[in-house]
């Protein structure tokens, strides 16, 4: 499968601007753990889940596809960076207690990229893949935000992105599902100019603005900055969570 690359161009840029995931997601994923020796962080992109990751776990495998994406990561004693793709890895079989793959599953070879997980993981490990969905802010500002997200930036979603919107429901996934996982969201509190950032860190805003010249999130910041208020005022930025969570087979 093709490597799609959306973000190395604004690897640096996408990772300043990207949501954090809460606490309690990496608090959870160690719960379900055995054992807490190492952990595939696949398309780890700027290292955000794997620095996490790095607290619960003694040893992180962040891999990406992306050569930008690795060199705008920072150092980390516990996370070992790589440039491997989602279904090829270097790491031995039945190694593994965790794979993990934050906002990133949609890009995949789905199939290909959970045989290579099943190999590395051992008997009876979890995989876990998470993607957040459109961001909530006030009334007003999500009116703005819904016609930048559809209206004006429609054409140049990859069509991948559906997937996120049904909280990767329809992708294949050949692991144990667990029973239960919880209901988890993403806040963020942030100011116009850092809300604005997020909006030009989509790879859809990016590919209008190479292609077209426009910038579609300038050509809406004065109807974004009436709806925000005050530029300096910080708000409350939240996005649901989608998490799919399952087990490898265990020992016979």
């Amino acid at each position: 499968m093709e490597f799609k690359d959306h973000f190395s161009g604004h690897a640096v840029d996408y990772a300043a601007a990207r949501p954090t995931y809460p606490h309690a997601l990496f608090q959870w994923l160690a719960d379900q753990c055995r054992h807490h020796d190492l952990v595939w962080d696949v398309g780890c992109g700027n290292g955000q889940a794997s620095l996490a990751l790095a607290h619960w776990f003694n040893r992180i495998h962040a891999s990406d596809a992306s050569q930008a994406q690795i060199d705008s990561a920072p150092e980390h004693p516990r996370v070992t960076w790589r440039v491997e793709t989602a279904e090829h890895c270097t790491l031995r079989t039945d190694t593994v207690d965790l794979v993990t793959a934050a906002q990133c599953y949609h890009w995949f070879d789905q199939e290909r990229f959970c045989h290579e997980a099943l190999r590395v993981l051992k008997p009876d490990g979890l995989c876990a893949v998470w993607c957040y969905g459109r961001s909530r802010v006030s009334r007003d500002v999500d009116t703005v935000f819904h016609e930048l997200y559809e209206d004006r930036l429609g054409p140049w979603w990859p069509p991948e992105r559906r997937h996120v919107e049904d909280g990767y429901r329809h992708l294949p996934f050949q692991f144990e599902a667990l029973g239960e996982i919880p209901r988890l969201e993403m806040t963020q509190s942030w100011t116009l100019a850092q809300y604005l950032a997020y909006l030009r860190s989509w790879s859809a805003s990016q590919r209008c603005l190479a292609e077209t010249g426009h910038d579609a999130v300038a050509e809406l910041q004065a109807r974004f900055a009436d709806a925000w208020g005050d530029p300096d005022t910080v708000r409350d930025v939240e996005w649901p969570l989608s998490i799919r969570a399952g087990r490898a087979p265990p020992a016979d």
